[in-house]
């Protein structure tokens, strides 16, 4: 699969770090995909041509954002022979609104048809996944609620990308992040 991103619109946001990454979109002489635009952004490729289109400090400056939002808090740990920098979460309640979320999501409100759950979910469920945090959304679940909550988000998540993409208008990013972090 190879989505590319096309830019619609490039009025400001408001946020820097996404003013920023449409810059460089408009920037861009041909359209890019979405896996590369994840490689450049998050700073994970070295290709010399392109190292114009990277965020700098990408890690840093959304955990400064969350800090400033007082979702995240930090603090200075001390590993061996160093010092370093960690950002705990601060906001328990506003993390356990989104693990809520979640879990009411494929439990309560399941619907079994991407093309009609709200998409802000449908988004969210997708980067849980790709983070490697969706075990622990559904980790204080009672034993069975948990293997209905991870069985319906797995056939969710082994859904063809590129066709449901096609499906429904205003989720095709969605999808196409998916098909960047499944490669």
């Amino acid at each position: 699969l190879s989505f590319q991103v096309l830019l619609k619109s490039d009025a400001p946001t408001g946020d820097v770090l996404l003013d920023e990454t449409l810059r460089h979109i408009k920037a861009t002489e041909s359209a890019e995909t979405v896996q590369t635009w994840i490689e450049l952004l998050t700073g994970e490729t070295w290709n010399p041509f392109k190292l114009q289109y990277q965020l700098r400090n990408v890690r840093e400056r959304i955990a400064k954002a969350l800090v400033e939002k007082g979702i995240l808090t930090t603090e200075k740990q001390n590993f061996l022979l160093f010092d370093m920098t960690t950002h705990p979460v601060s906001n328990a309640t506003e993390k356990q609104r989104l693990v809520k979320k979640l879990q009411e999501s494929v439990l309560e409100r399941w619907v079994n048809d991407p093309q009609r759950m709200e998409r802000r979910t449908l988004a969210l469920l997708v980067l849980a996944h790709s983070s490697d945090v969706l075990e622990n959304v559904f980790a204080s679940l009672a034993d069975d609620k948990y293997d209905v909550a991870m069985n319906r988000t797995k056939d969710l998540l082994d859904m063809d990308p590129e066709v449901e993409a096609a499906k429904a208008k205003g989720t095709e990013m969605i999808w196409a992040v998916l098909a960047a972090f499944n490669k």
